[in-house]
C-alpha cells in the first residue's frame, strides 16, 4: 500500500486505545419479485432496544454452543461480569466488546446485532434507511449500521460506519484467514491500523485489506468521517 507507515507503539497505545472520547415498518411483499425487508425484530436501534437485542442473540448462540460464561470468557477475554450483564440487556457493549464476542462465538457481528434474512431464492431484496440495524457504541458515538439487504445470501456483507471527530474504534480481533475487507471513504479522513502499519485516507479514497490480523479505524480530524465497508469471506 502507497504511504505505508509504521505504527509506533505511542500511536497503537494511545490512539488506538480507544482513548479519545468517550444511536419498524411492517413487512410489505408485492405480487412481483422484488420483496421489502422489514424492520427486524432483533435488530436493534435504540439504546436499551439495542443491548437486549444484542444480549439476547449472545446468550442464545452461546447456549446453541453449549458454551457456559466461563467458557466465553476464556475464549473472548471478555470477563464474565460484563457477559453477564450484556445478555441480560444491563450493559450496551463498546465496539470491541462486541467484536471479541462476537469471534468468540463464531458468528458474524451483524448476526448479534440483528440481521436481516437472506432473500427467497429469485427475489430482490428491499431495505428502507429506517429499517437498518444499527449498532452504537456507547462511550464513543461510533455507528455501525448494516446496509445489506440480505447478507446470507452471499459470502460478503456491507455496512456504513459514522466516526465521530476524534474518535477511534480501538484495535478490533483478526478475523479467520479468508476474510477480506474493502472500504471507500464517503466523507472525511480515516486513518487504518492493520497489524503494524497504518494508512490515512481521504474522501473518495479506497483500500483493501485481509482482516485477518488485528486491525483498527479511527478519525483524527474534527470533523465527522463516514465510509463504506464490504466484508467477504473465503469460502
Amino acid at each position: 500500500m502507497s504511504g505505508v507507515h509504521r505504527v509506533s507503539l505511542i500511536e497503537d497505545q494511545i490512539f488506538f486505545r480507544r482513548t479519545l472520547h468517550c444511536g419498524q415498518r411492517g413487512t410489505h411483499r408485492s405480487r412481483s419479485t422484488v420483496v421489502e425487508q422489514d424492520g427486524n425484530a432483533a435488530g436493534p436501534q435504540h439504546g436499551d432496544d439495542l443491548a437486549g437485542a444484542f444480549g439476547g442473540n449472545v446468550r442464545r448462540r452461546r447456549e446453541e454452543a453449549g458454551l457456559t460464561l466461563e467458557q466465553l470468557s476464556a475464549r473472548s477475554s471478555v470477563s464474565r461480569a460484563m457477559l453477564s450483564k450484556v445478555e441480560r440487556g444491563e450493559k450496551s457493549p463498546t465496539i470491541g466488546v462486541a467484536s471479541r464476542i462476537a469471534h468468540a462465538l463464531d458468528a458474524s457481528l451483524s448476526d448479534l446485532i440483528g440481521a436481516p434474512g437472506a432473500a427467497a431464492s429469485g427475489a430482490a431484496l428491499v431495505m428502507r434507511k429506517n429499517d437498518r440495524p444499527v449498532f452504537r457504541d456507547p462511550e464513543t458515538g461510533f455507528e455501525r449500521h448494516m446496509v445489506s439487504a440480505a447478507p446470507g445470501a452471499g459470502r460478503a456483507e456491507m455496512v456504513v460506519h459514522h466516526l465521530p471527530p476524534q474518535v477511534s474504534t480501538g484495535l478490533l480481533p483478526a478475523y479467520p484467514p479468508g476474510t477480506e475487507k474493502q472500504l471507500v471513504v464517503l466523507d472525511g479522513t480515516l486513518t487504518v491500523a492493520i497489524g503494524g502499519i497504518s494508512e490515512t485516507l481521504n474522501t473518495g479514497d479506497s483500500l483493501y485489506f485481509q482482516a485477518d490480523a488485528d486491525h483498527g479505524f479511527a478519525n483524527p480530524t474534527n470533523a465527522p468521517c463516514e465510509y463504506i465497508m464490504v466484508i467477504s469471506r473465503r469460502t
